[in-house]
């Protein structure tokens, strides 16, 4: 934790103080059962291909993926799907087992990125075919109900489509090409990207704020209909900043884009939305060097600020507004979690001995989850509730895992947490990939604290052609299609990192 410089006897009175109220905290915090998801035979298994924000844990406590196969990818090595050039397949884990949801074709890849409270994924799958445009494995959306596997298509003209979010209606929400060039589109291929709403077999193309593109959101628990949020260019003209046309946040409803407008910045994302449609994400500032933090709300876009630095990023909304994130403190490249309700932001801070943090998920009871990190690698992850302080969740679980909590990125209304583990002895920079998703179950009589871990997670030797990711989100990790989405939705927005 951050404190401010006091005469001796008063620091060590303050923090012996910090420590007993912590420790306090913590003896009334729940305490957790570690089960570990496991793989599909090989040694990792991934969070969501959205990034922070999306939403692989539903509130019943399924949780659906993709984790490595045993199969070599043959695409490889120019085209593996992830980079241990291992075929990933879809996944769903329910009740301790883990289901394989299979891919298109034989030998190809597949992922769920998001989970509606059905237990429907959705995500994508390569075809086993070369996309005829691009020279590359081709990927279609796909939506995964029950045991059915639904390919949704392309948008005209188009040879690709990748699937983001899903609501409990079984509205699919993704993205795709068509076939009309553009020099400015996000996902440089040369032609639109354009975000699509799918139902019941159509596929529909959303249209634009008026320029030539359009791209969804993370989508966190947003469960309406016919709700979608993201960006989209106003027009064809080029900026002299940023050399494309002014990127706004959109709001689209029953039909409908809303320009949600920006803080002053010609580049600006909605990240998600609440079932009350207020929005948060992302917008420039005057001259695109800085990005904060903002909520719309009933028409009005506000500035969410920082903690006196440059940078802020709203992650996850709740239905009552309440806001987690993460943003700049004045000390250049250090960033805390924070929480933003009724106008306020409130400092969340870090696990002890860490630098910097940040939130990834808040629940309807305002418990917010993330992780405590070096300020470039997640090496704690963490639950805050009202009141203080943040926890460490390696202290909130039974010992004797052999595996280190880096991060949580998803807590349902039943308290359970989404965590990435890692070998106790993994070195930081190995936080996102070296492990398995792991799930926390609060503690009771019903649920005893005994950790069920698969053993094949306790390894240390990684893979030779392994990449990582960092806290900063980046996204080597990431099968290519998803690298490019994620960088379009947030690295373009956060020109420090």
């Amino acid at each position: 934790m951050k404190a401010m410089l006091l005469p001796l006897r008063a620091s060590i009175i303050l923090d012996l103080s910090a420590f007993a109220a912590a420790q306090e905290h913590s003896a009334h915090h729940p305490r957790y059962r570690l089960v570990d998801l496991g793989t599909l035979g090989r040694p990792i298994s991934y969070g969501s291909a959205d990034g922070p924000g999306g939403r692989i844990l539903n509130s019943a406590g399924v949780v659906s993926s993709y984790a490595d196969t045993t199969q070599p990818d043959p695409n490889a090595p120019d085209f593996c799907f992830d980079p241990d050039c291992l075929v990933a397949h879809a996944y769903r884990w329910r009740g301790g087992a883990l289901e394989d949801l299979g891919s298109l074709a034989p030998g190809a890849s597949s992922l769920v990125a998001h989970i509606n409270d059905r237990g429907w994924g959705i995500g994508a799958s390569n075809t086993g075919d070369i996309d005829p445009l691009f020279g590359a494995p081709q990927n279609e959306a796909v939506l995964w109900t029950g045991r059915r596997m639904i390919p949704l298509g392309y948008l005209p003209g188009g040879t690709e489509s990748i699937g983001v979010s899903l609501n409990n209606a079984g509205q699919a929400v993704g993205f795709g090409f068509n076939a009309v060039t553009d020099p400015f589109a996000p996902i440089p291929v040369g032609f639109q990207n354009r975000t699509f709403l799918w139902e019941r077999g159509q596929m529909i193309d959303i249209g634009t704020l008026g320029g030539p593109d359009s791209l969804p959101g993370g989508g966190c628990d947003l469960q309406r209909p016919s709700v979608i949020v993201g960006a989209s260019y106003t027009s064809d003209t080029p900026n002299l900043n940023t050399g494309v046309p002014t990127q706004d946040p959109f709001l689209w409803h029953n039909g409908s884009m809303i320009d949600l407008g920006n803080l002053g910045g010609t580049l600006s994302m909605a990240q998600c939305a609440n079932n009350r449609e207020e929005v948060i994400g992302a917008s420039n500032l005057p001259g695109d060097q800085l990005s904060h933090a903002f909520l719309w709300r009933n028409g009005h876009m506000t500035d969410l600020g920082t903690l006196g630095g440059n940078i802020s990023e709203a992650i996850w909304i709740n239905d009552a507004g309440v806001i987690a994130g993460s943003a700049d403190l004045p000390t250049p490249n250090i960033h805390d979690a924070v929480r933003w309700k009724d106008g306020q932001i409130l400092d969340l801070g870090t696990v002890d001995g860490d630098a910097c943090s940040r939130a990834r998920a808040i629940n309807a009871a305002g418990v917010i989850v993330g992780g405590s990190s070096d300020c470039a690698n997640f090496v704690h992850a963490f639950v805050w509730k009202e009141g203080g302080p943040m926890l460490d969740l390696n202290t909130l679980i039974p010992p004797g895992s052999g595996l280190q909590l880096l991060s949580a990125f998803n807590i349902n209304a039943r308290g359970e947490i989404l965590v990435k583990t890692a070998p106790v002895g993994t070195p930081p920079s190995d936080d996102e990939d070296l492990g398995h998703v792991a799930l926390l179950i609060p503690c009771d009589v019903h649920s005893p604290c005994e950790n069920s871990i698969n053993s094949a997670s306790i390894q240390t030797q990684r893979p030779e052609t392994h990449a990582f990711e960092t806290e900063s989100s980046k996204t080597t990790s990431l099968p290519k299609m998803w690298q490019s989405y994620r960088s379009v939705v947030s690295g373009k927005l956060f020109p420090e990192r």
